[in-house]
């Protein structure tokens, strides 16, 4: 009973990018044929099915006991997805509940939120979208979810997949400057005690102007430092540079309520960089080769204890 209690005192946050979580079905209002048998990648339902297993393992592996109590899932498709993945894979005793948005990107990607009833009530939800600047392709809009933690602490949770840097990191930083404004003005409406988390894949460095402008606004990045045990330094590598873009960030009066922030690099998340060394996240594809991997991005996990 002891234990139970202490452990009750505990709230684990995970943050993942799931790198391309389609569904092998064609939806003719979003740009998806890649994610098709007779495409080029041969999105096939086994693959598919074992895509959403590695994501299961991946969310299971970031807790030693227990499940995570919160996950904020980037490049998710659809509901589809999200019940398979709760309901039918290797994640299906978890009994997780989920989010989601209904973005108008192009392509259909969404995020989401993954919670555990036992330790989090959500008490009400809200999608946030984004109006595209000028010659700017629409985006994920946020995702806003305020709940109770078993303690009865209030947590505003937002889940943010800002627009990636395709087409040059200056051409399109007003993009992402778009989305934070965006996501400070819903903060600005809240109480200034309010406890607020930020979560997901901002396609920025910690430095960047839109996360600095961010950080202005009294929210604290913690996982700034954040490292691995096996040798990711951060939760993202390209050409042998490891760059942390996925973040999360807190409100002051959540400050003291963080215990770790760390990234999970469990080993059969990792696979040896040949080219350039060390060792990279173990993705699904290699460009247009597929090679039963897991995601580009390693999954960062945030724990919390509120007395």
């Amino acid at each position: 009973m002891i234990l139970s209690l202490l452990l009750s005192s505990f709230l684990t946050l995970v943050e993942l990018n799931c790198e391309n979580l389609f569904d092998c079905k064609h939806d003719s209002l979003k740009q998806d044929s890649e994610w098709t048998p007779a495409s080029v990648r041969h999105w096939t339902p086994s693959r598919y099915w074992q895509k959403v297993n590695r994501i299961g393992q991946t969310i299971l592996s970031c807790q030693e006991e227990g499940i995570p109590d919160l996950v904020a899932l980037v490049e998710v498709e659809n509901d589809s997805v999200l019940f398979d993945l709760t309901h039918r894979s290797l994640l299906r005793n978890a009994g997780y509940q989920y989010l989601m948005t209904e973005s108008p990107d192009e392509r259909g990607i969404d995020v989401a939120l993954l919670y555990q009833p036992l330790t989090f009530h959500p008490l009400c939800y809200e999608m946030f979208r984004i109006t595209p600047l000028e010659g700017m392709r629409p985006t994920r809009d946020i995702l806003y979810v305020k709940g109770e933690t078993l303690h009865n602490d209030t947590l505003h949770v937002f889940v943010v997949h800002a627009p990636s840097r395709y087409g040059g990191e200056k051409a399109t930083r007003p993009n992402r400057q778009l989305v934070i404004t965006r996501l400070i003005q819903v903060i600005d409406s809240l109480s200034p005690d309010a406890k607020v988390i930020v979560v997901g894949d901002f396609n920025d460095d910690a430095d960047s102007p839109a996360l600095r402008f961010l950080e202005s606004h009294a929210l604290k990045n913690v996982t700034r430092e954040a490292k691995g045990t096996h040798g990711a330094k951060a939760t993202y590598r390209y050409q042998g540079e490891w760059g942390s873009i996925d973040h999360v960030f807190v409100s002051p009066v959540l400050l003291d309520c963080v215990e770790q922030a760390y990234i999970n690099d469990a080993p059969f998340l990792l696979e040896e960089d040949q080219k350039y060394g060390g060792v990279k996240p173990f993705r699904t594809y290699n460009g247009m080769r597929y090679q039963q991997g897991f995601s580009d991005h390693l999954p960062l996990v945030v724990r919390f204890r509120f007395e």
